[in-house]
């Protein structure tokens, strides 16, 4: 099981198959999904593409991440898992030996 991407600010023309020939030259592409609206059945702008490994990715993200396509600006990050979504942001700092009372 490869590592899943996020991909952001795609035009809203773009398919899955355009999703896979922009990933390819980077390296096996396992899948490519383009999320849909359920309500009206248009692209909602983003999507997730699987690549084999996390070399492949990384090289993935290093190509593609801020690359402009169709006069927008892409965003190409390694995909956040239902687990990390779900966690609320840390508050303060970050340091916890500094909370104040």
């Amino acid at each position: 099981m490869g590592t899943r991407l996020f991909v952001g600010r795609l035009s809203h023309a773009k398919n899955e198959q355009d999703l896979n020939t922009m990933f390819a030259p980077c390296g096996t592409v396992e899948s490519a999904r383009i999320s849909i609206d359920k309500l009206t059945g248009l692209s909602r702008g983003f999507g997730f593409v699987r690549m084999s490994t996390i070399s492949e990715a990384e090289d993935a993200i290093s190509r593609l991440n801020s690359t402009e396509l169709d006069g927008k600006r892409l965003i190409v990050r390694v995909a956040k898992s239902q687990a990390e979504k779900s966690r609320p942001e840390p508050q303060g700092d970050g340091d916890p030996g500094t909370r104040e009372s």
